[in-house]
């Protein structure tokens, strides 16, 4: 009994510590980008509330803003421009002034410091990473801007989450799938997991219940084919499936 009460106390020291590396990182607010406390914690929260992000990448730069605004007139309040879609930037710079208080925009495929710097100039609100990049995680972090890296592992996860991350997104698509996540997210109850690859229209509600803070579609959302055949109208009734599907979901309670 003794010996189970002692492991249970470490357990929770250790969870202590962990929380504390991860806010170890000092905002500045003199730094060029920053934002204040309110405006990081109302992009969290808007994650909170949501719960899914439609990423976009396109081919060319003409079907990227028709494929947004289907998914948008389908109901979708977080949006993800890509870097890998040509003229992303001005794209992301028409839907903020466009959407500005309504759609939470943000940007994806960000690889260093420079390409963050450019996203939040175009008027990003978070930036997502495809791999756990350190460097981008900490110049985040120390701006009060919300940033959500690419992780394949717990080790990874955890890694992120102790430079900075509030987010963690889980890609690619790992097996098990949501029960992955549930497993992790039970072991480990600090992370907030996004899972974006293995995720569509039928199952997100079971990743967003089984310990998922949120989710991020891609595929699944912006059909190719219905991209290719410029068929904006079934782009806009995946988004409209996709938000009553999980709409019965609940807000994540934010750690």
């Amino acid at each position: 009994m003794a010996l189970r009460l002692a492991s249970t106390t470490v357990f929770r020291q250790s969870n202590k510590i962990i929380a504390s590396r991860s806010l170890s990182t000092t905002v500045d607010s003199s730094l060029d980008r920053a934002k204040s406390i309110e405006e990081y914690n109302k992009t969290l929260q808007t994650f909170a509330n949501i719960r899914t992000c439609a990423v976009l990448r396109t081919p060319t730069s003409d079907a990227c803003p028709k494929a947004m605004q289907a998914c948008i007139d389908g109901g979708m309040k977080i949006v993800e421009f890509t870097l890998t879609t040509p003229n992303c930037l001005d794209h992301l710079t028409n839907f903020r002034q466009k959407y500005d208080g309504d759609v939470m925009v943000g940007c994806g495929t960000i690889m260093n410091t420079d390409d963050a710097e450019a996203a939040v100039d175009a008027g990003a609100e978070f930036i997502i990473t495809p791999v756990m990049l350190p460097d981008v995680i900490e110049w985040c972090a120390a701006r009060n801007i919300v940033v959500v890296p690419g992780c394949q592992t717990p080790t990874e996860l955890v890694t992120a989450y102790r430079h900075g991350a509030p987010l963690q997104k889980l890609f690619p698509g790992v097996a098990g799938g949501h029960m992955w996540v549930k497993a992790v997210s039970s072991a480990l109850p600090m992370l907030s997991i996004n899972p974006t690859s293995g995720v569509d229209l039928d199952n997100a509600a079971q990743y967003l219940t089984h310990g998922a803070a949120s989710v991020g579609l891609v595929a699944p959302l912006f059909d190719p084919v219905a991209i290719a055949n410029e068929d904006w109208d079934q782009i806009a009734k995946n988004a409209a499936k996709l938000v009553a599907n999980v709409k019965d979901v609940g807000a994540y309670v934010r750690k």
